[in-house]
């Protein structure tokens, strides 16, 4: 199994016909569609579904799919860092972040980090929780800025101080009295969540006695709140992740509710060995501070 075989297969997947990913690789298409036919006879599988105008993946290729994208991605990483040495440049530093660590993130960390290695760049992937810790088992990165609740058997982790969930609605929202409110307010608001905390906050509801009413589950922190800012409902975000979107015309109050809190953690594998950029950028991210 070649490189230049797992770029034919990764090309054709995405632009979805021979002729697309022929002009992506600088290719005629019929020296592309050898390297497909190696590649298949090699697996001794069947990847696409050859159509008239089209070509789709097949279950085998749905699953090789991100495997072979994997492999191409830590193939490019390792030139990229050999080209750094040789250029004395100290390296890149492979971060995945998740959208609601941006203020934990950027209000001082970075900026820290970068001060102290103004001669390392930046590779950053950008994912749910989940899919952070995917490509830390792969080695596509080295460090990823995630939030609890996470499974982190395998893992080393560094993590800043539990933050409440708040209640977000529009500006104009009717919130009764004053100061943190209860749980049970919840009962009956048409709530937009962030798919992840469906379970915590199902989970504490009906402890609370009411099962919740979801009008939207979703994939992202920044979707979460801007459903809020449309007037559909109510959200229930951490508080930090209010920051992402400042702006936005939206009004919040925290829930009374101990076991509703998360926590923003610097996660990495401990199978691997961290590279200098990387054991830097975990010594800043755990130095106390305010989230």
């Amino acid at each position: 199994m070649e490189l230049k075989q797992l770029a034919a297969f990764v090309a054709v997947a995405e632009e979805g016909t021979i002729s697309a990913a022929a002009r992506r690789l600088h290719m005629t298409q019929l020296p592309l569609s050898h390297q497909l036919k190696l590649l298949e006879e090699e697996l001794s599988l069947t990847l696409f579904e050859r159509g008239a105008r089209k070509v789709t993946l097949t279950p085998a290729g749905e699953l090789f799919y991100p495997r072979a994208a994997n492999i191409l991605e830590m193939a490019r990483v390792a030139r990229k860092e050999l080209s750094d040495l040789a250029v004395g440049k100290r390296g890149t530093l492979r971060l995945g972040t998740v959208s609601s660590s941006g203020s934990a993130l950027l209000s001082s960390r970075i900026r820290e980090f970068h001060a102290l290695y103004l001669d390392v760049d930046f590779s950053l992937h950008e994912g749910n929780t989940y899919q952070l810790l995917e490509l830390l088992r792969a080695g596509i990165i080295e460090v990823a800025v995630a939030r609890t609740p996470f499974q982190s058997e395998g893992f080393h982790c560094s993590y800043l101080s539990p933050e409440p969930m708040v209640a977000v609605a529009g500006p104009a929202h009717p919130w009764p009295g004053e100061g943190a409110l209860p749980l049970t307010y919840l009962k009956g608001q048409p709530l937009i969540l962030y798919r992840r905390f469906e379970d915590l906050i199902a989970r504490q509801c009906a402890a609370a006695g009411f099962a919740p009413t979801v009008l939207c589950k979703n994939d992202d922190a920044r979707t979460t709140l801007m459903w809020v800012g449309a007037g559909l409902g109510v959200a229930l975000v951490p508080r930090s992740a209010l920051k992402i979107m400042q702006g936005l015309q939206v009004s919040c109050r925290e829930i009374d509710d101990p076991a509703l809190t998360t926590q923003i953690a610097a996660v990495w594998a401990k199978n691997r060995p961290l590279s200098p950029p990387a054991q830097g950028f975990v010594e800043v991210f755990s130095r106390e501070r305010e989230v």
